[in-house]
C-alpha cells in the first residue's frame, strides 16, 4: 500500500477557544462558535491511500423480449439460468439478483410492439477470472456488463482509516504552520477536527471483446483507493 497526501484548500483566519475534538459534519453543526485568545487558523487536509485489489465488484443487466409479458418473463428466466450457471462456475461470491421489471416497447419501423423484461445481477469475483467473466458471461444473450470496481480486503479497512487520518491531519497541520508563520505566530494549539470523505471506487468499463485482441488484464484496473478529508482548527499565538 502507498500513502499519498493531496490537497486543495482555502485557509481563512478566525478567532476561537475549545478543547480538541474530532467531529463528523453532522456533529459539527451543533457546536457553539469557538473562541480563542489568539488567531484561529483553519486548514483543510486530505490524504489518499492506494490499496491492493482483493476482489472485483461486478454487475450486469439481463434483458429479454417477447410479444407478451408472460413470454418475456419466461425468456428472461431462461437467460438468468444460463447467467447464474456461468457465474457459479466462475465462483462468484455474494450473488444477488433483483426482481424482474417489465415495460411495453412501442412499435417501431420494421419492428412490432413487444414487452421487454429486465433484472440486475451483482456479485464478487476473483480478479484472475475477469477475462472469463467477459468471454463466458458477457457474451450470453441479453447480457450487458456494467463497470467493474476493484475492492480491497475489508480486514485492512481500520488500519487504512488510521493511516488516512494521520496523513490528512499532518497535511492540515503543515498548512496551518505555514499560515501562522506568515502572520508572525509560532505556537499552535489544536482545537477541533471535522471529518469527511471516505472510500470511492475506481471503475473500469468491462465490455465483451472480439476473438483477436489480447485478454483483459485485471492488473490494468485502477487499484482500490480510499480518500479522507478533514478540516482542522488551531489556536495560533
Amino acid at each position: 500500500m502507498s500513502l499519498t497526501p493531496w490537497f486543495r484548500s482555502s485557509l481563512p483566519l478566525l478567532v476561537a477557544l475549545q478543547p480538541l475534538a474530532v467531529l463528523s459534519p453532522a456533529q459539527a453543526q451543533g457546536q457553539i462558535q469557538l473562541v480563542c485568545d489568539g488567531a484561529l487558523v483553519e486548514a483543510r487536509g486530505n490524504a489518499e491511500l492506494k490499496r491492493s485489489t482483493d476482489r472485483l465488484q461486478v454487475s450486469l443487466s439481463l434483458e429479454a423480449e417477447a410479444p407478451t409479458a408472460d413470454g418475456a418473463l419466461a425468456e428472461l428466466q431462461a437467460r438468468l439460468a444460463a447467467v447464474r450457471g456461468g457465474l457459479q462456475r466462475l465462483e462468484v461470491k455474494e450473488l444477488e439478483v433483483t426482481s424482474p421489471s417489465t415495460w411495453q416497447r412501442p412499435a417501431e419501423r420494421q419492428r412490432p410492439a413487444a414487452v421487454q423484461a429486465s433484472l440486475q445481477v451483482t456479485g464478487q469475483l476473483a480478479p484472475a477470472r475477469l477475462q472469463a467473466l467477459i468471454r463466458q458471461v458477457g457474451a450470453l444473450p441479453g447480457v450487458r456488463l456494467a463497470p467493474v470496481a476493484t475492492q480491497a480486503d475489508k480486514a485492512g479497512d481500520r488500519a487504512a482509516q488510521r493511516q488516512l487520518l494521520r496523513a490528512a491531519y499532518q497535511d492540515a497541520l503543515g498548512q496551518a504552520r505555514e499560515i501562522a508563520a506568515a502572520i508572525g505566530l509560532t505556537q499552535l494549539r489544536p482545537l477541533e477536527v471535522q471529518l469527511d470523505g471516505g472510500f470511492r471506487p475506481m471503475p473500469m468499463l468491462a465490455k465483451a471483446a472480439d476473438a483477436a485482441p489480447p485478454p483483459f488484464d485485471p492488473a490494468e484496473l485502477p487499484t482500490p483507493t480510499d480518500r479522507l478529508g478533514l478540516t482542522a482548527r488551531f489556536c495560533a499565538r
